[in-house]
């Protein structure tokens, strides 16, 4: 963790991409954050101490909460509803994909509901916090070449489940400040094996790392 954290030091944290990255890293490794900030505190590390304040406290607030235990979204383009404890003993693969027009996330939703209709023990399920009306019109623009039915697209009203799940906000993307893109793998029994946040909406999780790396995460 040092050797990634001095990394972004030695960037001096200019960007907002940065910034993020280095507050993700405190998330994922909240057990390290005092040790790293003592380590950190040094003259030829150029970072703010009020930025280091500032991480220090998101990254705690975060550790400390946990992922709902439970939750119910409905489908933007059908009657059909998606209920965590309702699908108990398999993966559920949460797919938070960006407000407004992404085509990033029109490629990462093709490529994961392809992968989705050959593991059926794996649901994917994809989120986007725009109206119903907006979510129709974007899934209408999904490649259907080999896919065979169009995917479920469910709500996720202002976000509410996004940040429930600790996904980090503030990024700045047509106009809007949205949340991030993440992925975020759930066990059987609802507990969070891994999460990928992207930096930008081009920063996405691919099909082949992710194949690569659930069989790890399953065997802890």
């Amino acid at each position: 963790m040092i050797g990634v954290v001095r990394r972004l030091g030695g960037e001096a944290l200019t960007s907002h991409a940065a910034f993020v990255e280095f507050a993700n890293i405190f998330v994922r490794n909240a057990s390290q954050v005092r040790q790293s900030l003592k380590s950190l505190m040094k003259p030829h590390l150029k970072i703010p101490a009020a930025l280091l304040a500032v991480c220090f406290a998101v990254s705690l607030s975060t550790a400390r909460a946990e992922n709902p235990a439970d939750f119910t979204v409905e489908s933007a383009l059908d009657s059909s509803k998606f209920q965590l404890s309702k699908n108990r003993g398999k993966i559920v693969v949460l797919h938070f994909l960006l407000k407004t027009e992404c085509p990033f996330c029109l490629r990462h939703t093709h490529d994961y509901a392809a992968l989705a209709a050959t593991t059926p023990d794996v649901l994917h399920i994809f989120l986007k916090p725009d109206t119903d009306a907006e979510i129709k019109a974007w899934a209408a623009k999904i490649r259907k070449d080999d896919l065979k039915d169009t995917p479920v697209i469910y709500r996720d009203p202002n976000a509410k489940l996004a940040d429930q799940f600790g996904i980090p906000d503030g990024y700045k993307f047509h106009g809007q400040t949205v949340h991030y893109p993440a992925l975020v793998a759930l066990d059987g029994n609802g507990k969070e094996l891994f999460r990928y946040v992207g930096k930008s909406n081009a920063d996405r999780m691919s099909v082949a790392d992710f194949t690569a790396k659930l069989p790890e995460a399953t065997k802890k």
